[in-house]
């Protein structure tokens, strides 16, 4: 009776050990969180990008960063709830190359239903017009901003938009380039009132060792 049980308890801790063997590769390859440096012309800001919840938009944008692309590019638009034409009204400020060509082509759409990050106050995420769209504009949210999110109807589509990181130092150099004059010329009446008219140099942004 003494072997059985033993035998039994042997093949119980070995299935025990298989499973967790079977979990710890899984924890293991969570991609961690990677922290990037933003130097603008109104100082310096830090951003922690989030690669286990939105690999692809965070993959992107970090094509951009280790390229050099964004280095040189603005922030050239600043969106306030006294000159949104959009609705439900949001506040944020916009980043990016502008019209330049994008060096790499569209990604697929990470919505806040897939990766759980909401757009609250310093969060990052990808501008885009139609779905599957965002290249190499971003944008910083000044402020909660939940009409941002899956299901909301700020986009006709009411896929929201794809946020992948948040500001962690340095909101107050966000919130300085937000209350930048942008009465400069736009293209469309949509953006009118929102075109910053000097707008803050993106001079590099870096990984953060």
């Amino acid at each position: 009776m003494f072997v059985a049980i033993t035998h039994r308890v042997r093949q119980f801790c070995a299935c025990l050990l298989l499973a967790v063997l079977a979990v710890v590769p899984v924890i293991a390859e969570e991609a961690p969180a990677v922290l990037v440096t933003m130097a603008t012309s109104y100082g310096e800001v830090q951003i922690e990008l989030y690669p286990a919840k939105a690999p692809l938009s965070v993959s992107n944008f970090l094509q951009y960063v280790d390229g050099g692309y964004y280095d040189g590019s603005t922030f050239y638009r600043s969106v306030h709830y006294g000159n949104d034409n959009g609705k439900p009204k949001i506040e944020v400020i916009q980043g990016g190359r502008g019209d330049a060509e994008a060096p790499f082509p569209p990604i697929a759409h990470e919505s806040t239903e897939k990766s759980g990050i909401l757009h609250t106050d310093g969060v990052i995420s990808m501008a885009r017009g139609d779905v599957g769209t965002a290249s190499s504009e971003f944008f910083i949210c000044i402020g909660d901003q939940p009409g941002l999110d899956f299901g909301e109807v700020r986009n006709p589509d009411e896929q929201g938009f794809a946020a992948f990181g948040r500001v962690v130092s340095g909101m107050d150099v966000i919130l300085t380039i937000h209350n930048l004059p942008s009465d400069a010329p736009a293209e469309s009446a949509y953006v009118e009132g929102q075109i910053i008219e000097e707008p803050a140099v993106i001079e590099s942004i870096r990984r953060t060792e």
